[in-house]
């Protein structure tokens, strides 16, 4: 029997849909009745419950479920070994721009060290909306993403990191004090805002929403696509910018800019890496998180 048979039962019980399956199957709605119909005649009982609006998987189903996904997760790992025999390791990744710009230097650093020359990298920044959707396309092996919801990516294992703090910053110059300050001091100077599909600009949408305001009640708006061009604008004092703490920590640490928090404002975000579940314990995926996570744990890249 071929495994794409059970991958189909499998996506089919999770989108509970022939439409929905065949197209994230690529192939055609027929193709996936054929499949499902070749297991039920396979085994001799009713895989999936068509009664009703949503189809929903029969205990025999869910039984075959389970230990297809199993099986597939074999597979994945024995054509994972068979390509890396003989052969560097491979490995791509894919960050948000927060994690690639304050702090993939020194995981980079770390992992090298290690690792020397025995494994081939790919790196890219991407929003994380396309990050996500290269990772189901099979694009990257594991994506380090910040967000504001949770996450439910099927086939992939979430590794929790901690949380990311995002903060008002201006230069000295702007006479605006540190600390706690009321937001219509903030609109009267210009904004140096992220692109719309930010997370950091989502988060200041929502947060401007719950005081009946927009992003365009700023003086001005400045819509920039790099974080370091965003924090070079607010050093120069052309206007505040609402960003992560860590891209701007050793500005805040030197004095150059100040720090401003807005009440009721939420400032926080979550950090996830996002990993394809076959490639888990893939000794450079294992060797990659480690760097990530004792950085942390040992404050060096927080």
């Amino acid at each position: 029997m071929q495994t794409e048979y059970l991958k189909t039962l499998v996506v089919l019980g999770q989108v509970g849909s022939f439409s929905k399956a065949a197209t994230d199957l690529s192939i055609t709605q027929s193709a996936v009745s054929q499949r499902i119909k070749y297991l039920e005649d396979h085994y001799g009982c009713q895989l999936v419950d068509r009664s009703g609006k949503l189809l929903l998987l029969t205990e025999a189903g869910k039984v075959v479920v389970q230990r297809a996904e199993q099986i597939l997760l074999l597979e994945a790992q024995l054509a994972n070994d068979l390509k890396l025999r003989g052969e560097k390791s491979r490995l791509s990744i894919c960050c948000t721009p927060t994690f690639g710009v304050g702090f993939l230097p020194q995981v980079m650093e770390k992992f090298m060290s290690r690792k020397d020359d025995n494994v081939d990298l790919r790196f890219m920044f991407h929003s994380l909306d396309r990050a996500v959707k290269e990772l189901q396309e099979n694009e990257f092996d594991l994506a380090v993403i910040e967000h504001c919801e949770t996450m439910d990516v099927t086939g992939f294992d979430i590794v929790e990191l901690p949380s990311d703090q995002l903060v008002f910053v201006s230069a000295p110059a702007l006479g605006l004090a540190a600390g706690e300050v009321e937001l219509d001091r903030l609109l009267r100077h210009c904004l140096i805002a992220r692109k719309p599909d930010c997370t950091s600009r989502r988060l200041l949408d929502v947060n401007l929403a719950r005081y009946g305001r927009k992003v365009e009640d700023f003086k001005a708006v400045i819509v920039v696509d790099d974080l370091r061009l965003a924090l070079e604008t607010v050093l120069a004092g052309g206007g505040v910018s609402f960003v992560s703490r860590s891209i701007a920590a050793r500005e805040l640490e030197a004095g150059q800019v100040l720090e401003h928090v807005v009440p009721g404002f939420e400032q926080t975000r979550r950090r996830s890496v996002v990993v394809k579940s076959e490639r888990r314990q893939d000794p450079a995926v294992v060797e990659f998180l480690d760097c990530i996570e004792s950085g942390f744990s040992v404050g060096g890249i927080c």
